[in-house]
């Protein structure tokens, strides 16, 4: 269950090589973020992590230093009651600190400070993503776990557990309850939405409904204070499109896909159509997931191959659209780079991303697919599976 040590070995030299590129003359990263902690130190507790440029590294903890010495394969770890005794045991701290800026809150930084005699702060967030963007043979092998459980879920177990008249919190917590016994952690986990137990769940109309989240579906939600799982009354019924946008977790590392059926009787031809249209887009956009392919021009490439009328409600429905094709994925659902304008760097075999090209229909719901892919010379080479949604259940 540990990360090997040659792992986070291998993780701190690409960050630190990383660093020396982007920002010479660094002397000082600190790392706060849960996420960020468990991968350079193979553990998740509360602490922090100080990467001097020119002295090893040292993981600074607070709770519970006991779980970290089971868990972790760090080399040096050390207790702490307060960011003084860090100051205390780390002596001279340079003036200027790379952060993470997405992740540290005032409060948090206002309490480093006091003890900590930095005063300039500059973000380390796009160096940290970069460096986790591209994933080792350790970390394909558990995303590969993730997407044969999701494919299995998803392809296999899901169309014999739709019934007439389930509601789509029912269906949500039969679908929670095989995911966990086939495999998923529990939750998946995002940067910038924190954390869920699987995602988007939904018939019909609900699939399209406005969330607060960056994704071209939605979801009813329970209530306006929990926007998540579906709604307890809106119930299956004979002609309903079913979405299952959700993802599936392994050991940390996660994958994203979606899959849709037609309950008892076909969608409509032209909503068949649409969606069969996206299909070919995903996989127009997998062909180019290619070491050295530009993210902005793959983006380019595909959006500008598309006619104005199918553009309208594609990526979301309305108002309520997204304007990205794909994400990278791993121990967050939502990691860089993305397949949207603006991403330049060129991709790096190993990099992973769920590519979800969908679409909103009236009366209908959200068509399209999602499915997970890892960057190959050959192009993306899908790990959850090759339906192409659209299942037929006519019960």
């Amino acid at each position: 269950m540990k990360v090997p040590a040659g792992e986070l070995k291998d993780r701190m030299e690409r960050f630190r090589a990383r660093m020396d590129s982007a920002r010479p003359g660094w002397e000082l990263a600190a790392i706060a973020g849960k996420i960020p902690l468990y991968y350079f130190t193979g553990t998740i507790q509360d602490g922090l992590l100080l990467i001097p440029q020119d002295k090893e590294p040292v993981f600074w903890i607070r709770q519970s230093f006991e779980r970290a010495e089971e868990e972790s394969l760090f080399p040096n770890l050390r207790k702490m009651r307060s960011y003084r005794d860090l100051a205390a045991g780390m002596g001279t701290l340079p003036r200027t600190v790379y952060l993470e800026t997405d992740l540290v809150s005032l409060s948090q930084l206002q309490r480093m400070q006091k003890h900590l005699p930095f005063t300039d702060v500059r973000p380390v967030d796009e160096q940290v993503a970069a460096v986790r963007a591209v994933k080792s043979r350790y970390e394909l092998n558990l995303m590969e776990n993730a997407g044969r459980i999701h494919r299995h879920v998803l392809e296999d177990c899901v169309p014999g557990m739709l019934e007439e008249g389930i509601d789509e919190v029912s269906f949500a917590c039969d679908l929670y309850s095989r995911m966990v016994k086939e495999g998923h952690q529990g939750i998946i986990r995002f940067g910038m939405f924190n954390e869920m137990v699987l995602g988007q769940i939904g018939f019909g109309e609900s699939t399209i409904h406005p969330m607060c989240v960056d994704t071209p579906g939605g979801v009813s939600g329970m209530h306006p204070s929990v926007p998540q799982m579906g709604s307890r009354d809106r119930k299956l019924t004979r002609g309903d499109l079913v979405v299952v946008d959700i993802g599936c977790g392994y050991n940390g590392y996660q994958t994203d896909k979606t899959l849709s059926y037609m309950f008892g009787v076909p969608i409509p031809d032209h909503a068949i159509e649409e969606h069969y249209r996206c299909v070919a887009i995903q996989n127009q956009l997998a062909s180019m997931l290619k070491p050295g392919a530009i993210p902005a021009e793959i983006y380019r490439a595909a959006m500008d191959s598309l006619e104005p009328q199918f553009l309208e409600n594609f990526m979301g429905y309305g108002k309520h659209r997204v304007k990205f094709l794909g994400h990278g994925i791993g121990l967050w659902i939502d990691e860089s780079p993305v397949i949207a304008e603006g991403f330049t760097e060129p991709l790096q075999e190993g990099m992973v991303f769920a590519l979800e090209p969908k679409k909103g229909i009236k009366d209908v719901g959200l068509v399209g697919i999602e499915n997970t892919f890892v960057v190959t010379p050959q192009g993306g080479r899908s790990i959850t599976g090759t339906s192409e949604g659209l299942v037929e259940v006519y019960k």
